[in-house]
C-alpha cells in the first residue's frame, strides 16, 4: 500500500540526519528566551561573527529551545558583543563532548514535485517555480496572518519587508522566515 504525502514527509523529517565533525571547536550559548536568542543572533552577526541558531540538545535545554553555535575562539567577543546589548545567556557550552550535539533547525525534503523545507516547528511548501503553496505549523498567533501573507507569492520575489520576521514578532515568524530563507536557496540551487 502507497504512503500519503504527509505520511511520507513526516517519516523524512523523523529521520536523524547522521553524525558531523562540525562541532570541533564549536560552542552553543543557551538563552532564556527566543526573544534573547533572536536578538543574539542578529547582533553577532552584524559584527562578523560565524553563528547560526539551532535547537540546543535536550541535555543542556532550558529556558527556550533556541540557542546559538558560534566558534569557541570567538567567546570572549561574542561575551562582550551580547553584554554590550544587555543580553544575558544562561549559559555557555563547549560542543567538544561529542554526546553533545546540536539539533538542526532548517530541513528540506523534496516530495512529489514540492520543496518542503521544515524550520522548528514551522513548514513551507513551495513548488518548483518557488510560489508559496503552503505555510504551517507553530502554534503563535501571528502564524494564520503570515500564512494569509504568503501563500500564493513567490519566494523569489519577495522583498524584504514581505519576509515573515518582517510580517510578523513571533518565534514562529522568525522560524517560518528561515525556512522561506532556505526555500529560496534550493530553488537557486545554493543549498540542498
Amino acid at each position: 500500500m502507497e504512503m500519503g504525502l504527509l505520511s511520507r514527509l513526516r517519516s523524512a523529517f523523523s529521520r536523524d540526519e547522521g553524525p558531523s565533525d562540525e562541532r570541533e571547536g564549536k560552542g552553543l550559548i543557551v538563552f532564556e528566551s527566543a526573544r534573547d536568542a533572536m536578538k543574539a543572533e542578529r547582533t553577532l552577526k552584524e559584527a562578523g561573527y560565524d553563528v547560526r541558531a539551532v535547537a540546543p540538545p535536550p541535555e543542556i535545554r532550558e529556558g527556550c529551545d533556541l540557542a546559538i553555535e558560534y566558534d569557541l575562539v570567538d567567546e570572549v567577543g561574542v561575551r562582550r558583543t551580547l553584554e554590550e546589548i544587555g543580553v544575558e545567556p544562561l549559559k555557555f557550552v563547549s560542543l567538544e563532548d561529542p554526546s553533545l550535539k546540536p539539533i538542526e533547525l532548517v530541513r528540506v525534503k523534496e516530495v512529489d514535485g514540492y520543496i518542503m523545507v521544515r524550520c522548528g516547528n514551522m513548514k513551507v511548501t513551495v513548488d518548483r517555480d518557488g510560489t508559496i503553496v503552503n505555510v504551517s505549523g507553530g502554534g503563535c498567533p501571528d502564524v494564520p496572518y503570515l500564512a494569509h501573507e504568503l501563500v500564493g507569492k513567490n519566494v523569489l520575489e519577495l522583498s524584504e519587508n514581505s519576509m515573515p520576521a518582517s510580517l510578523g514578532y513571533t518565534l514562529c515568524a522568525y522560524t517560518l522566515d528561515k525556512a522561506v530563507r532556505k526555500a529560496k536557496e534550493v530553488l537557486l540551487g545554493e543549498g540542498s
